[in-house]
């Protein structure tokens, strides 16, 4: 198993309230220089701060030299300006009141560099039509254009719409062409040899379109890309204008280190939980509901126990978890187990804190300021 049990043993577990939201930082710390050795140096890293929402972690990856990061809402581009970060690109096309949002986002903070993603002309016009009502003559904000890379979610075919959408951020007198995003976080097959024949068929599809906008006289400046599985694969291409952009890595989850077993990272983010009721055999009910973990996954596959030797999670209810064990007899009533998300990225969001681990203690609480739909603005 990849996990190694001594490493999320707590001597202080009485202190901490269960369900409860840990961070390893020493495991943070290890797995924030693993993302820079494998991007050959951090100044090739844009790394998503969706999945950890905190300023001390921030923090920690610009001590690191990770100055370019990546967000998903305005609250969290808050975070990070207020952390210190100086380049942010919020990796959402923006909409609503969100327009008038990330005006004032650049007005409250007129010394870093915000952009965005379009993939519509729409977006492009509106964002534009936001700074120019605003009266501001000094902001200036970047447009990514947002390419389809087969994950259907978002994004714009590569094709004539996607250069006309280029062009028409690049003649825009309030915004800058950024370059290019690129996000194939579909790609996640375990075989690494199948993964890499399909990142890298991506990869030379975006180059292509990328080569003929600087032929047609269009600039490209720089390209974001990567989801978890293609991280480094696409760090091995040595493109010099190539940020790259993971988040779970940062954390590391069951999902991420079943799926991808090639991959040197440690789950840094658990949940102290405790057994609330033994009374059958072989069965433990823990505290931690599907409110205290991410229930985006299948019912059954939630949560990961370094210290049992299997389990079956048999029924979870919204504050409770049953669970199968042949080591359940181990434990009573109030003892404390420590468990793994299958998916990190949405188990911060459900806490307002966490109690950080250092040494095998709980040393500090760091607030999950990102978890906030709004924070000031």
């Amino acid at each position: 198993m990849y996990w190694k049990p001594e490493l999320y043993r707590i001597e202080n577990a009485d202190s901490i309230f269960s369900p409860g939201l840990l961070i390893f930082r020493d495991l943070v710390e290890k797995n924030l220089a693993e993302m820079i050795r494998i991007a050959g140096g951090a100044d090739r890293l844009r790394p998503h701060c969706k999945t950890h929402k905190t300023r001390e972690i921030t923090e920690i990856a610009l001590r690191l030299g990770i100055t370019r990061h990546k967000c998903a809402t305005i609250a969290e581009a808050e975070m990070l300006a207020d952390a210190g970060v100086r380049d942010i690109l919020i990796a959402y096309q923006l909409v609503g009141p969100n327009l008038q949002r990330v005006v004032q986002l650049a007005q409250k903070y007129p010394d870093v560099e915000f952009s965005a993603l379009a993939d519509h002309p729409r977006a492009v016009t509106e964002l534009s039509r936001a700074i120019q009502e605003s009266g501001d003559s000094t902001i200036s904000i970047d447009l990514w254009v947002d390419l389809n890379s087969g994950m259907n979610r978002t994004g714009i075919s590569i094709g004539p719409r996607a250069i006309e959408l280029v062009e028409m951020i690049f003649s825009s007198d309030v915004l800058n062409i950024g370059g290019l995003h690129w996000y194939d976080g579909q790609n996640r097959q375990c075989d690494l040899i199948e993964r890499t024949g399909i990142v890298n068929a991506g990869w030379d599809q975006l180059i292509r379109f990328r080569d003929q906008l600087l032929l047609s006289g269009l600039p490209v400046p720089r390209i974001v890309a990567a989801g978890t599985g293609s991280f480094p694969i696409l760090a091995d291409h040595g493109e010099p204008n190539l940020e790259l952009s993971p988040g779970t890595t940062v954390f590391h989850d069951d999902d991420m280190a079943t799926r991808f077993p090639e991959m040197q990272f440690q789950p840094a983010l658990a949940i102290l939980t405790r057994v609330i009721s033994c009374n059958r055999a072989n069965e433990l009910t823990l505290d931690v509901g599907h409110k205290a973990c991410a229930a985006d996954q299948p019912a059954g596959r939630r949560l990961a126990f370094p210290e049992l030797s299997s389990v079956t999670e048999l029924m979870h209810s919204e504050e409770h978890l049953v669970i199968k064990t042949p080591d359940a007899s181990q434990f009573k009533i109030g003892d404390h187990l420590i468990a793994i998300p299958r998916h990190a990225c949405p188990v911060s969001a459900v806490y307002q804190f966490a109690d950080v681990i250092v040494d095998g203690r709980a040393v500090d609480r760091w607030g999950i300021a990102g978890r906030d739909r709004m924070i000031t603005i």
